[in-house]
């Protein structure tokens, strides 16, 4: 391989570690630059997460309008060197205020990703881009995994550990790309920098141009938002029912990237060639809408570490929902379908981390009136309940009296194998 594509890769993975280095120790270090309680870390760590995505959500056009035209190089380089210098402050810092501060400027660095895709695009033929990019997919969900382990193993050594060790990562891969990294953007290609079209916004419109989708966006929108409870609130309620350290959060988040990277890289064809597209997307919400149930209410935190590699069961969902809307629009709109989620699932990283981190204090807080750190799982419950009824509406309308003709097959199918899975987890329960 490339040394090249070895640090675009890297680069990918520490975007990706971003993310979830923190999340084991965050509950301990708003505490600790807060003096407050766990409940009141949990809204300002939906605070947090939510800054950090909206920064990747405006950023990451901007970052790759500017290297079509400066380069790739400069703006990866001097994006990794920022982010290192952003961890070091996040770890020295002393008021929320500043880690605050730290995440506008994490998610601006960490929004490479349009910058590192269209780097992979420099360099690959076109009969090689697919296999390329999911070459980038596979360092993404790498780095989703060793970020809660790694994050939770060295919060051992205090909770900031993590943001000296993310710093020295970043500064090393600085280093091997100063050296290796050449710039692809030629005079050919190079156009100039207009903000009207690094406008994530823009994205938004082509929503409506769509047709005959529009409610299976809304379907994977109301997924993306289920599925965020996880590092949304995992840490805060490890925590809160279990008694859970860092180091446990950590773990059990790795086990379910694990288990999700095993399904999507896997699993799913086994399932694709038994339920067929539309029955594994049903499967997921019932296996999600099951999952969620056990873990609202679970007190045994063993069960839970069980329970939670099980509950990435779900994620054929979101594949095979990809596939029905790929198949419904032209080939030359795959790019403009793309782009769509891309923008919806930013949409969602924005909005869960409030809205599940404000009800798990609502259900958490010094007199509550009714105490349950699982309540964000029943919102999640309700959001797939309604993404499962939204497809069923959404699948008829675009399949028509093809679809009804199989349907009775296929719900034979998705029942006795979601039933049998929900019945697993009840016992597990």
């Amino acid at each position: 391989m490339r040394p090249a594509v070895v640090f675009i890769l890297v680069t990918v993975m520490l975007d990706s570690m971003g993310i979830g280095l923190i999340i084991p120790v965050m509950p301990d270090l708003i505490r600790e630059v807060q003096g407050s309680d766990l409940s009141t870390a949990a809204l300002w760590g939906g605070v947090l997460s939510t800054t950090f995505a909206v920064m990747q959500f405006l950023f990451g056009p901007i970052l790759g309008g500017l290297s079509d035209r400066y380069g790739r190089r400069p703006v990866l380089l001097i994006s990794l060197l920022v982010m290192a210098l952003d961890y070091l402050v996040m770890a020295i810092a002393g008021s929320i205020w500043l880690l605050l501060a730290g995440r506008v400027v994490g998610g601006i660095t960490a929004a490479t990703g349009s910058t590192a895709n269209a780097y992979m695009a420099d360099i690959s033929l076109g009969k090689d881009r697919a296999a390329n990019f999911g070459l980038i997919g596979a360092a993404f969900g790498i780095g989703f995994v060793l970020g809660p382990l790694i994050g939770g193993l060295l919060a051992e050594y205090g909770s900031r550990a993590p943001f000296y060790a993310a710093a020295a990562l970043a500064t090393l891969n600085v280093i091997f790309g100063y050296f290796v990294l050449s710039e692809t953007v030629s005079a050919a290609i190079r156009r100039p920098f207009k903000l009207t079209r690094a406008n994530p916004l823009g994205t938004f419109r082509q929503l409506g141009r769509l047709p005959g989708i529009g409610a299976l966006l809304v379907v994977y929108f109301l997924y993306q938002v289920a599925f965020m409870v996880y590092p949304a609130v995992w840490a805060y309620f490890g925590q809160e029912r279990f008694g859970w350290g860092p180091s446990t959060v950590g773990l059990s988040l790795a086990l379910f990237g694990i288990m999700m990277a095993v399904v999507q890289g896997g699993l799913i064809r086994h399932v694709l060639r038994l339920l067929g597209e539309r029955g594994t997307v049903i499967y997921g919400h019932i296996f999600d809408i099951a999952a969620f149930l056990a873990l609202a209410f679970v007190t045994n935190g063993t069960v839970a570490l069980i329970l939670t590699p099980l509950a990435a069961f779900a994620a054929v969902l979101t594949p095979a929902l990809q596939g029905i809307m790929s198949q419904a629009v032209a080939s030359d709109q795959q790019g403009e379908l793309q782009g769509a989620l891309t923008s919806v699932a930013a949409l969602a990283m924005i909005v869960s981390p409030l809205v599940m981190t404000s009800v798990f204090f609502a259900f958490t807080a010094p007199g509550a009136a009714v105490y349950l750190p699982g309540a964000p799982f029943l919102v999640s419950l309700l959001l797939m309940a309604l993404g499962l009824d939204g497809f069923a509406h959404a699948s008829e309308a675009l399949a028509g009296a093809a679809w009804g003709r199989s349907r009775r097959a296929e719900f034979r199918r998705w029942v006795y194998l979601t039933g049998y899975w929900s019945l697993i987890a009840s016992l597990a329960y």
